[in-house]
């Protein structure tokens, strides 16, 4: 009996971006910070409007001349043609590979490399370590799902065990193009840098953290009974202060005016999702909180 849980994510797919200039094209245009590929596998970015709202996020993993980017399948093909449009005179070949690649994530315990022929791309989430690991296996790999050392599981398991982490998903946590990077806790998991030089939408990232200003944040929620759909309004008397993303039964993650959350929380006044009451639990890897104490009790 193993612990370990292999699930396929079809809703993922890939962009390669190669070329000697690769890096430099990456490194001008996304939240993170290439250099630390250096020293760790993979790094979690995304790619901001001019305004700081986010267009993309995605995984980086370095290959053999240049560097792969996993993404939302259904936004590969708007990522590959948007990083066209910056490369201008740099030496980069852009291109969605999404048909020729198979995502998996794994989680829950160790597990062994098996493949015969072309290795698969493997590396750690960077986002949080509990979270576990990704695969990117080419169509000329050999791969078998799961085994004698991993379980077979779902997509719709990979997601739940995310939304027990508190760790959200753009397109299904935020909206892409209306989100800013704090908003989707890309401060609190790894996904941006504040000592790199400019990038997209760099100055008023940097301006929301100098200054404190993120006021929604998506936080992790508890339900009284199972959660309504994603998209649900959270209201607390009669007042929206947020909405639901995805849910797993009872838990889920909604992005929430946390200042408003805190002021209904001092009046002693409940949060409803629907008809349900939920309550606000923040991670325990969260460096952030809320002005009212009750809200503040870890998972």
């Amino acid at each position: 009996m193993t612990n370990t849980r292999i699930a396929l994510l079809p809703d993922r797919g890939v962009v390669k971006v190669m070329g000697e200039d690769a890096g430099k094209l990456l490194q001008g245009v996304i939240t993170n910070d290439i250099a630390l590929l250096q020293s760790q596998p993979a790094i979690h970015a995304g790619l901001l409007t001019p305004q700081g709202k986010i267009l993309f996020d995605f995984f980086v993993v370095r290959v053999p001349g240049g560097f792969c980017l996993e993404a939302a399948r259904d936004k590969t093909a708007e990522l590959s043609d948007r990083l066209n449009l910056y490369k201008l005179r740099v030496k980069a070949e852009i291109e969605d590979t999404s048909a020729d690649h198979t995502v998996a994530a794994l989680w829950g315990g160790p597990y062994e490399l098996r493949h015969d022929g072309k290795p698969p791309i493997w590396f750690a989430d960077p986002r949080l370590p509990g979270i576990g690991f990704r695969e990117l296996v080419t169509m000329r790999t050999d791969w078998a799902l799961g085994g004698e050392d991993a379980d077979t599981a779902t997509q719709d398991d990979y997601h739940t065990h995310r939304i027990e982490l508190g760790v959200p998903e753009g397109g299904k946590d935020y909206a892409f193009g209306a989100t800013f990077p704090h908003e989707a806790l890309f401060d609190q998991l790894h996904s941006v840098s504040f000592e790199k030089g400019c990038y997209i939408g760099q100055e008023v990232v940097s301006r929301m953290a100098n200054r404190g200003t993120a006021r929604k944040r998506l936080v992790p929620v508890v339900g009284a009974a199972e959660l309504p759909a994603p998209g649900t309004e959270i209201v607390a008397c009669g007042v929206t202060i947020g909405s639901l993303g995805s849910t797993a039964a009872t838990r889920g993650l909604a992005l929430l005016r946390l200042d408003r959350a805190a002021e209904m929380s001092s009046r002693g006044l409940s949060l409803y999702a629907g008809e349900v009451p939920v309550r606000i639990q923040l991670p325990s890897w969260a460096h952030f909180g809320f002005s009212a104490k009750e809200l503040s009790t870890p998972i």
